[in-house]
C-alpha cells in the first residue's frame, strides 16, 4: 500500500513532515542537495542573528555600547563580525543560489530579541527567494523589573514588524519558558505569523573554575528532550489556527510517529544528522513510512493529532492528571 506523505505547512506543500532545521547542515551547497535527494521537504538555513546585522553597518552597536558603559568586557561576549559563518550580504548570495540548485522550499531565519531594523532583512530575504522566514526569538531575561507582559508585548511587536514588511509564510520559534504558552501562541497568531515552532534549544553555559570564566556548551539533542515537545504540540492541536513546527528530540521512527500523532505538521531534524549522517536522515524517512504501511494508516493527514488532547480519550493524561500519576510510579 502506497502511503500519502504530504503535509501543508503555513501555505507550503511539502512532500513529507521531514524539515531540515536552521543549522550548519545547509552552508555546504553538496550536502543541500544531498538533503532533497535524501528526502528532506524543506530546508531552514541557519539564523542571521541580530548582533550581527548590528555590526555590519556600523563599528559600534548601541545596544551593547549601553550595556559595557557598566560593564565593558561584555563586548568579549558576541562573536566578531568575522566569526559568522556567512555576512548578510554572502548569505543572501547563498539563498539565491541555493534555490537555483533545488526545488525544495527554502526557508531563511532570523534570529533576535529586540525590535529594530535588523528585521529588515526579512524582505530582503524574500527578494533573494525564500519561500518563507522562520523567526527565532531568542532571550533571557534577567532584569527583575521586566514582567511576563513586557516581554510578551515585546515578542508581539517584532512578530508584527517582520509580519508588516513581507508576503511570504512567516513561522515564529518559541522558547517553552512563557507563563501561558498557549496565550503567547494566540498572540502571534492575532499579528499574523503562520506557524509556530516548538522549541527553541537554550544552550547553558559552563563555568570555569580555573579560569574563572563563562565558556559556551553545545550538546546535540537526544529523544529525551522529545517529551516537552510532545506536550505542547498535542494541547496546541486544534486550538489555533497556525501550523505547528516540532524541533528537538526527534532520532528514532517511534519519535516522529509520536510527533505527528501529538498533532505537529512538520518535524525539524538537526541532530540526528549532525550525529549519523544524511543517510540516517534518509532511513528515518523510509522507516516512518515503513511504520505506516504496517500500521494501515494511508496518509500523515489520517495520523495527525490522534493522540492530541482535543482527540485523545484519556486528555487529562497530557495535562495535570499525569503529573499525579507519575509521582506515583516511583517505588524505592
Amino acid at each position: 500500500m502506497a502511503v500519502d506523505l504530504t503535509t501543508n505547512y503555513m501555505g507550503l506543500k511539502l512532500r513529507s513532515p521531514f524539515l531540515i532545521g536552521a543549522s550548519p547542515l545547509a552552508d555546504d551547497l553538496e550536502k543541500v542537495k544531498r538533503l532533497e535527494e535524501a528526502g528532506a521537504s524543506a530546508i531552514v538555513l541557519h539564523s542571521l542573528f541580530e548582533e550581527q546585522l548590528l555590526l555590519e553597518p556600523s563599528a559600534v552597536v548601541e545596544k551593547i555600547e549601553s550595556f559595557t558603559e557598566s560593564y565593558p568586557e561584555a563586548l568579549t561576549y558576541f562573536p566578531k563580525v568575522e566569526e559568522y559563518r556567512l555576512g548578510a550580504e554572502e548569505y543572501l548570495l547563498y539563498l539565491s543560489r541555493i534555490k537555483e540548485k533545488v526545488s525544495i522550499p527554502i526557508i531563511g531565519s532570523l534570529n533576535g530579541r529586540t525590535t529594530g531594523g535588523w528585521t529588515e532583512y526579512a524582505v530582503q530575504m524574500e527578494a533573494a527567494g525564500a519561500d518563507a522566514i522562520e523567526l527565532n526569538v531568542y532571550d533571557v531575561p534577567t532584569n527583575p523589573g521586566i514582567t511576563s507582559a513586557q516581554i510578551e508585548a515585546q515578542l508581539r511587536e517584532i512578530v508584527y514588524s517582520v509580519r508588516q514588511k513581507i508576503r511570504i509564510p512567516l513561522a515564529v520559534k518559541l522558547a517553552p519558558f512563557y507563563t501561558s504558552l498557549p496565550n503567547v501562541v494566540l498572540q502571534i497568531e492575532s499579528v499574523g505569523a503562520n506557524a509556530v515552532v516548538l522549541f527553541n534549544r537554550f544552550y547553558q553555559p559552563d563555568l570555569n573554575i580555573e579560569t574563572l570564566e563563562v565558556e559556551p556548551r553545545i550538546y546535540l539533542s537526544t529523544s529525551a528532550e522529545l517529551l516537552l515537545r510532545l506536550r505542547w504540540i498535542a494541547l496546541l492541536h486544534g486550538r489555533t489556527k497556525l501550523s505547528l513546527g516540532l524541533s528537538g528530540g526527534v532520532h528514532h521512527v517511534q519519535d516522529a510517529v509520536k510527533g505527528i500523532m501529538a498533532g505537529a505538521d512538520v518535524l525539524q531534524i538537526v541532530s540526528l544528522v549532525l550525529r549519523q549522517g544524511v543517510r540516517a536522515f534518509e532511513t528515518l524517512i523510509a522507516g516512518f513510512e515503513h511504520w505506516m504501511e504496517e500500521h494501515e494508516y494511508e496518509s500523515v493527514e489520517q495520523m495527525r493529532g490522534c493522540l492530541s488532547a482535543r482527540n485523545s480519550p484519556n486528555a487529562g493524561d497530557i495535562e495535570r492528571a499525569n503529573y499525579l500519576r507519575v509521582l506515583r510510579l516511583w517505588r524505592d
